[in-house]
């Protein structure tokens, strides 16, 4: 909590400078009130996930979010620009409440280089943010983690290509805020952590020039490291202390070192996870599609060609010509079922063969799950920790999914999103299921934005949850909302 009321002190000082009018002109009042109502175990799966953490998988929740902004859009055409938001959102639950600091950041951006302090919600790479199930090992499921990260958030055209080759990339630190939520979520004898750290590096190049050529290529690499902190189990004395020294910050950026329970046979220090990007886009004249491609690893026989990459996410997008029915199309395909193969051996002197499959994405030993108070730091189609009470772990890895996203407007101020997803899991290779269980869901929301008020907006959902996975469930969803100018120019 200290660190977060440091990051808003630095947001205060920075209106508060000389330059007051122009950091606080263009500023933004977003507030929303969000209310849901549903029977079953659970609400609706999509009116509780991929909304950055700001939701409860309860049958019956409510959310408020208050907040102000201001976009670096406001110094369009200076060579510095910044931004800043601090935003509150407590979540009322069916049990109990939480109230949260959801962002409190500030970017500083000099032409193309940023550097980003504080908690701050990111999207996905290259998704539809509305429609799309989200990345594989980051994107807009879990609260954001706050952190330091150098970055360059736009394509920069590398010097002499013409425009045709293109650059991005982010480096960051930051550390994991649910210590509490750990510590009351798992039940006694099962471990959790607290004051664990988070490395964060990616790069991305783009082949191509939209404006000349109408196709273009993206490909990249993104890895998140969790590091640091200590291990206890609940109700006895047992703690494990991880590194966080200086060491420990080179160890995650350059893969090396190892964790104290690794033994003989040393591995990457913390829980890794990474992976590659692949993106086909063509821009036709009011139209474009999009192809893409995500590659999930967390050691090195997945980083690389070791044993083939068959688990992989596929995606298609479509951006329709103007009509009234339907403008935007998603659809997507899951499938990790492989995972390098079932066997995990270290090589021995009397078997010196090296089998380094069993890979068990998005979980670790030591710090459970991929996640961040409860929900998976990545892809929504994956069932996060919060919906299993008692221990921090990942339930269904090896799955096949199957996502559509359907978006149009029918007329002026009103819009609507459809979105639903199937499917199939065989646990994981460390407790498989004897039989794969089936899940499906559907979502389903009407969005009106009333002319004669500005930046209203109210939203009306429908939700459906049927199949073994989780249960039956159907329920409803009501959102009010408003974005505006708080100041002006």
């Amino acid at each position: 909590m200290k660190k977060i009321l440091f990051i808003v002190a630095m947001v205060v000082a920075v209106g508060a400078s000389g330059q007051l009018s122009r950091l606080t002109d263009t500023l933004q009042l977003h507030a929303e009130l969000t209310a849901t109502l549903s029977h079953g175990d659970y609400s609706p799966y999509w009116m509780s996930n991929n909304r950055y953490g700001v939701a409860s998988v309860n049958p019956r929740w409510g959310a408020m979010r208050l907040g102000v902004s201001r976009s670096q859009s406001g110094d369009a055409g200076r060579k510095w620009q910044t931004g800043y938001g601090l935003e509150f959102a407590p979540v009322i639950q069916s049990h109990d409440s939480r109230f949260v600091v959801q962002q409190a950041y500030l970017d500083i951006q000099y032409k193309k280089l940023r550097l980003s302090v504080g908690a701050k919600e990111r999207p996905s790479e290259l998704r539809n943010q509305a429609l799309s199930a989200g990345g594989l090992t980051s994107g807009i499921n879990s609260r954001p983690i706050p952190q330091l990260r150098v970055e360059l958030p736009d394509f920069w055209d590398i010097p002499g290509t013409h425009g045709w080759l293109g650059l991005k990339a982010r480096l960051g630190y930051g550390f994991f805020t649910d210590n509490g939520w750990q510590q009351d979520f798992v039940d006694i004898n099962n471990s959790y952590t607290k004051n664990s750290l988070y490395h964060t590096k990616a790069g991305w190049l783009r082949i191509g020039n939209e404006e000349k050529f109408p196709l273009t290529f993206t490909g990249g690499l993104e890895m998140n490291t969790q590091f640091g902190g200590t291990r206890y189990r609940k109700g006895t004395n047992e703690k494990l202390h991880l590194k966080s020294d200086l060491g420990a910050f080179w160890n995650v950026l350059v893969l090396s070192g190892d964790d104290p329970t690794d033994g003989i046979y040393s591995n990457e220090m913390g829980n890794v996870i990474g992976s590659w990007h692949f993106s086909l886009d063509y821009k036709g004249k009011g139209w474009g599609a999009r192809g893409y491609a995500e590659h999930v690893f967390d050691d090195h026989s997945q980083c690389f060609w070791q044993y083939g990459w068959k688990d992989m996410l596929w995606g298609l997008e479509l951006n329709l010509p103007n009509n009234p029915i339907v403008s935007d199309v998603v659809f997507e395909y899951l499938y990790t079922k492989h995972e390098s193969g079932p066997i995990y051996h270290d090589h021995t002197p009397n078997i010196p063969d090296q089998i380094s499959a069993k890979d068990g994405y998005w979980g670790h030993g030591l710090y459970g799950a991929w996640q961040h108070a409860g929900f998976m730091n990545g892809c929504g189609l994956v069932i996060s920790p919060i919906y299993y009470p008692g221990s921090i772990s990942i339930r269904h890895n090896r799955l096949i999914s199957h996502h559509l996203g359907i978006a149009g407007q029918p007329a002026d101020g009103i819009s609507y999103r459809l979105l639903y997803s199937d499917q199939k899991s065989w646990g994981t290779y460390g407790a498989p299921l004897t039989d794969p269980q089936t899940g499906w869901t559907i979502f389903a929301e009407a969005t009106l934005k009333p002319r004669c008020f500005k930046g209203l907006s109210f939203a009306m959902a429908y939700g459906h949850n049927g199949g073994e996975l989780l249960g039956n469930s159907n329920g409803v969803q009501f959102t009010l909302a408003y974005n505006g100018l708080f100041t002006k120019k």
